[in-house]
């Protein structure tokens, strides 16, 4: 009976033993986990045309620090800084994921929804100027990144031409460039330039409460400076052969052949005419010109650039990285060896390489005569066709009073 028992145990555990073997047999081993793929990161960037360079060995030490993250595929389009606001949201959901622009347009582009507030921005604003801080804000809230603190204008002038005592005076300069059979250039056709001659006089310019409007006192007959005095200085400055109304462009290209020797402009031109002009160099505010029998210091707007993330980009996450990285204080020193601008960044602002700079220390002296740049689009248009009409020396001969009271009506149009 034992043995039968054990039979039948054994018999048992056979069959077990070959089912059970059977079953593995039959079924396929478990597939290992897949590995997760790398994604894919298109970035569109747009900046000015003269920083393509700078920008794009910016985005390759970008891809080399998040190497292995995601595949990036960034690709840099030139888009003028003053006019970014109007090309993107011309379409927003096709636009640029990262943007560089002026500051006088962030608040419009926040209430079309182009720009998000930054989250926890505690860090950026303690590592910014303060004033860059409240050029990237819109109701106290940040809303891009602070790049540079250097968007104004100032004097340079060539060193074999003119002494400390010249350039006082814009008069004087002109005088001399006319002798030597040169030129003083300043661009005539851009509204921005040309608030230097009303800026100190008196005459007004502005928004409006309501943001968007502006209130113009350009045409004024009351004061001790009339709009028609600045009228009549800019025809006079405008018929010496010393001078010449010229875009950015045209000034610099002038600079480096030689027929230019004085000129107003801004940091971005720093490093193209210190190699034109080298220990001739010369950097300092704006001269005074003659207005009504006196002399008014020339005025000047002023204002940072700023990074910007599209509100609408596919990769917020990523697009806030690579605009964190560009505005770096690593990569706004870097902007400033390459291309001479002024940081916004407090210890790239602070260094001695900048610090020493002489156009940093002109656009310096000339904040004590400088306004941030606040007004409405329609400033622009009115602005510029009155001083292109200086420039060409009134040739219709029509009233300048009628001219300031269109150029006034028009910057201040609902």
């Amino acid at each position: 009976m034992k043995k039968m028992c054990s039979l039948l145990l054994c018999f048992f555990l056979t069959l077990v033993f070959l089912t059970a073997c059977g079953s593995q047999k039959g079924s396929p081993p478990a597939p290992p986990e897949r590995q997760a793929e790398t994604e894919t990161v298109n970035l569109i960037v747009w900046g000015a045309q003269e920083d393509e360079a700078l920008l794009q060995e910016i985005f390759a030490s970008f891809q080399s620090h998040y190497a292995g993250q995601a595949n990036f595929q960034i690709t840099f389009q030139p888009q003028s800084e003053s006019s970014c606001k109007d090309a993107l949201l011309g379409n927003l959901e096709e636009g640029a994921d990262v943007f560089a622009f002026a500051d006088d347009q962030v608040a419009a582009l926040a209430a079309a929804g182009g720009l998000d507030p930054i989250a926890d921005s505690a860090e950026i604003r303690s590592a910014s100027l303060s004033a860059a801080v409240e050029a990237a804000s819109v109701g106290g809230a940040l809303y891009a990144y602070p790049l540079t603190a250097d968007n104004g204008y100032f004097l340079y002038y060539n060193k074999a031409y003119f002494s400390d005592e010249d350039i006082q005076s814009l008069e004087r300069m002109l005088d001399l460039a006319a002798q030597a059979d040169r030129l003083v250039a300043m661009d005539w056709s851009s509204a921005w330039y040309v608030y230097a001659f009303f800026g100190n006089t008196g005459l007004t310019v502005g928004l409006n409460e309501d943001g968007l409007t502006n209130y113009c006192t350009w045409n004024s007959t009351e004061g001790t400076i009339h709009g028609v005095d600045v009228a009549q200085a800019m025809l006079a400055i405008g018929s010496s052969s010393g001078f010449a109304s010229m875009t950015d462009q045209e000034f610099l290209a002038g600079v480096q052949d030689g027929t230019v020797i004085a000129g107003v402009s801004g940091v971005w031109n720093a490093v193209a005419i210190q190699e034109a002009w080298g220990e001739n160099t010369g950097a300092a505010k704006l001269p005074s010109y003659t207005c009504a029998g006196t002399q008014v210091q020339m005025a000047s707007f002023s204002g940072c650039k700023l990074i910007g993330v599209n509100a609408y980009s596919k990769h917020p996450e990523w697009a806030a990285r690579l605009a964190e990285w560009i505005t770096s204080e690593e990569n706004q020193c870097l902007r400033f060896e390459r291309r001479g601008q002024g940081p916004a960044n407090i210890n790239a602002a602070n260094s001695p390489q900048v610090q020493s700079s002489p156009a940093i220390a002109a656009l310096l002296a000339q904040s004590e005569f400088s306004q941030l740049q606040r007004v409405g689009g329609k400033f622009w248009d009115p602005v510029s066709e009155f001083a292109l009409n200086m420039a060409a020396g009134n040739p219709s001969g029509a009233s300048l009073q009628a001219q300031l009271d269109r150029l006034a009506e028009g910057v201040a149009a609902r």
